[in-house]
């Protein structure tokens, strides 16, 4: 019997996560009833994109072929996710019927959502779809004019944006090559990048200030505690603009996971800016670390490389802050499901701020504190010991006197604090180039006694405070990464007594607070 059959290969890619996967789109077109079939493990949205392809094909002037059609997403054990299917399925259905006769396909990825009229959609996750088509060799990347951007900072790939479907026909059909896009690099205008919050702005605070400054040195997380109109919004709010500029790796990491997350818009293609994410309140557990049917980044993602600020901690659900413990201690989030396990990084600072009762005011000299002991405990034990002592720094903030709000005397900006802080990390980074980690928020037991070894007089310092205390043996290991940063910020490769002095004091709220 002889059969009649055409077939065609085109690559794409699937995502898992931020990591992706080639993915051969096989078109089969034979005689017989006329069909369109996916096979591949596709999701409803790669199912759904049959009546897409069928009439983006038909109203750009090319011909649908009224025969058997079988699209196979190979490798077939994997489940294809999402709309940027469309393109590839299409120009594989073309090339198979005919319709484009030329081996520039044979190297070339291709990503995109077709529209009914043949019009390319911008897609969510267009940077790790491209560099996971680079990492397995392809080097040409056709994608959507509008994903341009952030596919731009890819560098040792060349990319074509096309608006719709025939002009990306038309490109493959003729005989000269165009020039691929070239991003203008947005990474290198960092240091103009205008911050509306700035630590001149803020009034007093200056030992709330010195904790923060701390806190952007050495990558160590932060709580607030004060009553309300202290300041520790606007002072949290201030904060990134102290924080080093990013890198390039940096950047191209935080942007994969924006775009992953759908959070890139034509205005904002690429995030150069270390990320600032304050939930609300009212936040679910799911959407603050991240999951869902189709796994998606949270907040603690979306803020890496960042800051999570989480205003009035004690309001969130404890459930959730619960889940906060393993982003903080690991730096990464996994979330497990049935097809996939996917793992999102979460290196991020958390500041967070309370009140430290429910009517705002205990311990406060200026108003009377209307909570009993009952209340104020109850409102405290929101917030866990475990995870209270993932938190290095405890910062009581008192409000602001009227002799500070008036004063013409200018406080130290953003910028003065900020080159002090890339000081202090650029020591760190030159310290730790041979340990995996870049901060000493990052150090773990067996680097704390390479790096940060203590004298007689520091020993016995740091001993008084841990029986006066009581601390934990995570507590004890805090305080001397943070007299580890407070050293650095200093210039001192000691640790002096001084240094752990002022650590031991962002750490004895404990007492104060949850020994009501």
């Amino acid at each position: 019997m002889r059969w009649d059959f055409l077939l065609s290969k085109i690559y794409s890619c699937t995502l898992n996560g931020l990591d992706g996967n080639i993915t051969d789109v096989e078109v089969d077109i034979s005689n017989g009833l006329p069909s369109f079939i996916i096979v591949g493990l596709p999701d409803l949205s790669v199912k759904e994109s049959k009546e897409r392809i069928r009439s983006a094909i038909k109203n750009s002037g090319f011909e649908f072929p009224m025969k058997r059609i079988t699209v196979n997403l190979a490798p077939a054990n994997t489940k294809k996710e999402g709309t940027h299917f469309d393109l590839a399925i299409a120009l594989g259905i073309l090339k198979a019927h005919g319709q484009i006769d030329n081996g520039r396909l044979d190297d070339i990825g291709f990503v995109g959502e077709l529209s009914l009229n043949g019009k390319i959609n911008r897609i969510d996750g267009a940077l790790p779809l491209v560099l996971a088509l680079r990492n397995n060799g392809v080097k040409k990347v056709v994608l959507p004019e509008s994903n341009k951007k952030e596919a731009g900072m890819v560098r040792d790939v060349n990319i074509y944006p096309f608006n719709n479907l025939k002009d990306v026909i038309e490109y493959l059909q003729a005989d000269k090559e165009i020039s691929h896009y070239i991003m203008e690099s947005e990474l290198e205008h960092e240091s103009q990048i205008f911050y509306k919050e700035d630590f001149g702005n803020v009034f007093g605070q200056e030992f709330t200030k010195r904790a923060l400054q701390i806190a952007a040195a050495g990558g160590h997380n932060v709580l607030m505690i004060g009553p309300p109109g202290s300041g520790k919004t606007m002072l949290a709010r201030s904060f990134p603009s102290i924080l080093p500029s990013m890198t390039y790796e940096e950047c191209l990491e935080v942007t994969k996971i924006y775009s992953v997350a759908g959070e890139l818009t034509d205005k904002v293609s690429l995030i150069n800016r270390r990320p600032f994410r304050a939930p609300h309140h009212t936040i679910s557990s799911t959407a603050l670390v991240g999951g869902g049917t189709r796994p998606k980044p949270g907040e603690v993602s979306l803020a890496h490389d960042g800051v999570l600020f989480l205003d009035e901690v004690l309001e969130f659900k404890k459930s959730a802050l619960e889940m906060l413990r393993q982003p903080i201690e690991d730096e990464i989030v996994t979330i497990s499901r049935v097809r996939a396990t996917i793992t999102y990084p979460s290196n991020f600072i958390l500041i967070a701020s309370m009140n430290p009762c429910p009517c705002g005011y205990y311990g406060d000299s200026t108003h009377e504190c209307t909570c009993t002991s009952s209340q104020i405990k109850k409102y405290l034990s929101k917030i866990s010991g475990p995870l209270l002592d993932r938190i290095d720094m405890h910062v009581e903030v008192f409000p602001i006197k009227y002799e500070e709000l008036t004063s013409n005397k200018k406080a130290k900006g953003s910028d003065e604090i900020r080159k002090e802080v890339q000081k202090s990390r650029t020591i760190q980074l030159e310290r730790y180039s041979n340990e995996s980690i870049l901060n000493n928020a990052q150090l773990n037991t067996s680097l704390i006694k390479k790096h940060c070894k203590l004298g007689k007089a520091e020993k016995e310092l740091m001993k008084d405070a841990f029986d006066k205390l009581k601390l934990s043996a995570r507590a004890y290991n805090r305080i001397i990464k943070l007299s580890r940063t407070i050293a650095d910020l200093d210039g001192s490769e000691e640790i002096s007594a001084s240094h752990i002095a002022e650590a031991i004091q962002y750490r004895n709220l404990d007492k104060k607070f949850w020994s009501v």
